[in-house]
């Protein structure tokens, strides 16, 4: 207990000495030794590479798990030393809800045998995530959190002990030169009395505090080495992190080459089923393929085929007396449309298109509005209007 109180009493005034250090420092009041240039740059260089692989480190976690409870949930068992135990992702969470749906409504019925289908991809689809966050976490995110947890903290530690060993180096300079200025008083105003004893007693002083001031140089300039040998090894650490940077980007290229795959596969898939919903407005017609909207937000993935009936989206224009052939361009009223798409024209009435091509198109009456005449050099056919970006 005695040997506790009289640490916690050292350790108080050596806080409150390096508090008064500091303050005079900052007054100007004291001498502060200065580091040399180099290593106020490897310093610097250091804490801008722990700021910011903080920053990055923290918002990939919230990229690969938004739901801040997991995130938390998570780091406690990384504190407890645990295994984190498996979750599952809302894609595979959807498609089991999809399968089990089916079930309830009939796998035999269009809808629920849709269900089976959509099901089982969003399920591939959470398989992909799932693999693409464990890929990141290991391969991104344990190294930068190795980093921060264990390179930095030992920097750190070790720069704090330079910061005592530089103070401890001031204090004893500050010794010297009192015992210096003393001494030289003692010279210029001598004491006959006790000239002798005094002279000595001050001369012994000063030799036993440029003794101390020679060791904490020493001790500081070892220190200093051992930082700088230690920041340092910040550029190694940035190629480790440029490393698996790349292997990052890799992981999510993969995981979205996957998912646009399953997503094309999934549109051939439901281009097989007939359109239930347009069978139900009009039991004589059936759709071959669902409505072109959701492949216009995937870029690559080529546009379905067109309904042959009004009700779902784009309609065929039926063949009536109207000749293509005999339309004639108006005066007035036509302009230059871009391609978005690749189209395979499905009669002789109609214009097969390629993607990014520019073709003039007008409107003539009693024409849908859907359609529109396109004409390409000699060659003039109908043509879908979602097909095409009108420019002005």
């Amino acid at each position: 207990m005695d040997f506790n109180l009289k640490k916690l009493t050292s350790d108080a005034g050596v806080f409150f000495t390096r508090a008064v250090q500091f303050t005079e420092e900052k007054l100007g009041s004291a001498e502060k030794t200065e580091l040399d240039t180099h290593l106020e740059n490897l310093i610097a260089r250091a804490d801008c590479t722990k700021n910011w692989t903080e920053k990055i480190f923290r918002q990939t976690e919230v990229l690969l798990q938004p739901n801040p409870s997991a995130r938390i949930e998570e780091f406690f068992y990384e504190k407890l030393d645990k295994k984190i135990p498996s979750r599952t992702t809302n894609g595979e969470l959807l498609g089991q809800y999809m399968l089990d749906a089916a079930k309830d409504f009939g796998p035999g019925t269009p809808y629920g045998s849709t269900l089976i289908t959509v099901g089982e991809y969003q399920s591939r689809l959470g398989g992909a995530e799932r693999e693409f966050l464990q890929t990141s976490a290991i391969n991104f995110l344990t190294p930068l959190r190795n980093f921060l947890e264990g390179d930095w903290r030992t920097i750190s530690k070790e720069r704090r002990l330079l910061e005592n060993r530089r103070l401890d180096l001031d204090i004893c300079k500050a010794r010297v030169k009192k015992a210096k200025q003393a001494e030289a008083k003692a010279a210029a105003e001598p004491d006959f009395q006790e000239t002798r004893p005094r002279n000595y007693v001050l001369s012994a002083s000063a030799s036993a505090a440029e003794q101390e001031l020679r060791v904490a140089q020493t001790e500081f300039d070892r220190q200093a080495e051992v930082t700088r040998l230690l920041l340092e090894g910040i550029s190694s650490t940035h190629v480790n992190h440029l490393r698996c940077l790349h292997e990052f980007v890799e992981a999510q290229a993969t995981y979205y080459a996957q998912c646009h795959q399953y997503m094309q596969e999934l549109q051939k898939e439901l281009s097989r089923y007939p359109n239930s919903f347009a069978s139900n407005a009009n039991p004589s017609t059936s759709a071959t393929c669902p409505s072109p909207v959701s492949s216009a937000t995937l870029p690559g993935v080529s546009p379905p085929c067109l309904a042959s009936t009004s009700t779902p989206g784009i309609a065929r224009e039926p063949s009536g007396p109207l000749k293509i052939q005999d339309v004639q361009q108006p005066s007035t009223g036509h302009r230059k449309a871009k391609v978005l798409y690749d189209y395979d024209a499905h009669d002789t009435s109609e214009l097969s298109l390629l993607a990014d091509e520019l073709i003039t198109v007008y409107t003539v009456p009693g024409m849908d509005p859907d359609w529109l005449v396109g004409e390409r050099g000699n060659q003039k056919g109908k043509v879908p209007v979602t097909y095409l970006e009108l420019l002005s």
